[in-house]
C-alpha cells in the first residue's frame, strides 16, 4: 500500500482553525503547496471543512482540513461553527491560524482550551507576520509565519513531523511471532467488494507480511480443508466477524481464534469499553432503540451486516423486536439520548481520535458502546474464547 493510496483511517490528520480572515485558506495553500482552499477577502468564505488527502512530506500520508470562521455570526454561522467543532473529534494536530496584527482573542482562547480538553497537540500560529514592524517573543506552542511571503512554512511542517499525533496500538503483530502461521478467514459473499479485500483484512495480512508471519489466506468454505492441511496447528485463526458461529465450529478450542472487527477496535483504543458496553444487550427490551453505525459509506447490500444480520441476530438473542436506526461516515448523532445502546464498525476508514471521540461521548451520555465483532461473537457464545488470545484479556 503506497502513501498515495493510504486509507482515510491511517493517515494523520491536521487541522486549520480560527477566526474568520485570519489567513486559515492562505495558510492551508501554503502549506501544501496547492490551491486547495478558495482564499478571498470577504468574511467566511470557508463555509463547510474542505478536506484533502494527500502526502505532504516531511509527515508522510495525511488528511488536510480547512474549517470555518470560529467567530461566524448569526443563524447560519452557528451551523458552520458546529462543523468545526465536529472537525476536532477527528483531529490528530490542530493548527491556531491568528492574524498577527490583531492577536488572539477570545475565540481563539476557546479553542485552545477545546484542543487542551481534547489532548490534542497544537501549534498557534500567527500569520501575517510581514506586517509587522517588529515580532514580540512568543510561548511554546506558538510560531510566526507568513503564508503570503511562505516564511516559516516548512518549519511548521517539521514541527508537526516530530511530534507523535496517533497512539494505536499494535493491530496483530504483537500476538504472534515471526515465522507463525496465522489462518484468515475471509468469506466473499454479496458484502464482498468485487475484486478486492476490505480494508481491515487488507491491513491485518500488511501487518503481519512486515513482521515476518506466514499468513493463510481462506474462505469459510475451504476453512477445515486449510486446517487439515497444515503440518502444524496455526498460530492464531483471525475471522470476518460474520463468519464467527461456523468459524468456531470449524477451529478446535486449542486453537486461537479472534475476528478482524476485534482486532480494529483494538488497534483503535477503544475495545475495552466496548466489550464491557456489551452488557447492555441484556437489558434490551420491546421497541428499545439500537444505533449501528458504520465509518464507513457504502451501498447497502441485501445481506448487509448493520440493517440485515445484526438486526437479526439480536432479535433470535434478546427475543424482542427493537427499533434499529443506522449511521454511516461521519454522519455519528450528537444527541445520543435516545439510544439504549451503539453497536458499532470497527472503524477502519476513521482515525483513532475519530473512535475514540465518539465512544467518550456515548459514555458521556450514559449510552454503551460496543462494536460488530464483540456482539456477534458474544450473542454466538464465544466472545470469551475470541479474546483470549489478546494480551489484555490473558
Amino acid at each position: 500500500m503506497s502513501l498515495n493510496e493510504t486509507p482515510s483511517g491511517e493517515r494523520v490528520h491536521i487541522s486549520f482553525f480560527g477566526n474568520r480572515n485570519a489567513g486559515k485558506s492562505s495558510l492551508v495553500n501554503a502549506f501544501t503547496n496547492q490551491e486547495l482552499a478558495v482564499v478571498s477577502k470577504t468574511l467566511g468564505t470557508t463555509t463547510d471543512p474542505v478536506k484533502k488527502a494527500m502526502e505532504l512530506l516531511p509527515i508522510g500520508p495525511v488528511v488536510i482540513i480547512d474549517t470555518p470562521g470560529f467567530d461566524d455570526v448569526g443563524e447560519l454561522g452557528e451551523k458552520r461553527i458546529a462543523k468545526t467543532k465536529e472537525v476536532l473529534g477527528r483531529t490528530d494536530y490542530a493548527v491556531l491560524v491568528v492574524d498577527a496584527t490583531k492577536g488572539l482573542d477570545v475565540h481563539d482562547q476557546m479553542l485552545v482550551n477545546m484542543f487542551k480538553e481534547r489532548s490534542i497537540p497544537y501549534m498557534v500560529v500567527y500569520n501575517k507576520m510581514d506586517a509587522l514592524a517588529t515580532l514580540s517573543p512568543l510561548g511554546e506552542h506558538e510560531m510566526y509565519v507568513s503564508a503570503l511571503k511562505k516564511t516559516n512554512i516548512e518549519a511548521l511542517k517539521e514541527t508537526i513531523a516530530h511530534v507523535k499525533v496517533t497512539k494505536e496500538a499494535p493491530l496483530v503483530h504483537d500476538l504472534v511471532k515471526r515465522g507463525d502461521v496465522v489462518v484468515l478467514v475471509i468469506p466473499i459473499d454479496e458484502s464482498a467488494p468485487k475484486g478486492r479485500l476490505i480494508l481491515p483484512q487488507q491491513l491485518v495480512l500488511r501487518d503481519l507480511l512486515d513482521y515476518g508471519c506466514l499468513p493463510i489466506c481462506t474462505r469459510e468454505k475451504e476453512l477445515a480443508l486449510t486446517l487439515s492441511s497444515l503440518k502444524q496447528d496455526p498460530a492464531l485463526v483471525i475471522t470476518d466477524s460474520q463468519a464467527f458461529e461456523i468459524v468456531s465450529q470449524i477451529v478446535p478450542e486449542r486453537i486461537p481464534l479472534t475476528s478482524f472487527s476485534i482486532l480494529m477496535a483494538r488497534y483503535k483504543g477503544t475495545l475495552k469499553d466496548q466489550v464491557h458496553g456489551i452488557k447492555a444487550i441484556e437489558t434490551l427490551q420491546e421497541g428499545d432503540q439500537v444505533l449501528i453505525s458504520e465509518g464507513c459509506t457504502h451501498h447497502r447490500q441485501c445481506k448487509d451486516i448493520g440493517t440485515v444480520k445484526l438486526p437479526h441476530w439480536l432479535l433470535e438473542y434478546t427475543s424482542h423486536k427493537v427499533q434499529i436506526t443506522t449511521s454511516s461516515g461521519y454522519s455519528f448523532p450528537k444527541d445520543l439520548t435516545p439510544y439504549k445502546m451503539i453497536i458499532h464498525c470497527g472503524g477502519c476508514m476513521l482515525n483513532a481520535k475519530e473512535m475514540q471521540s465518539r465512544l467518550r461521548a456515548a459514555k458521556a451520555q450514559g449510552v454503551p458502546m460496543t462494536n460488530y465483532g464483540t456482539a456477534i461473537a458474544y450473542m454466538h457464545g464465544i466472545l470469551e474464547r475470541a479474546l483470549k488470545p489478546l494480551h489484555e484479556y490473558e
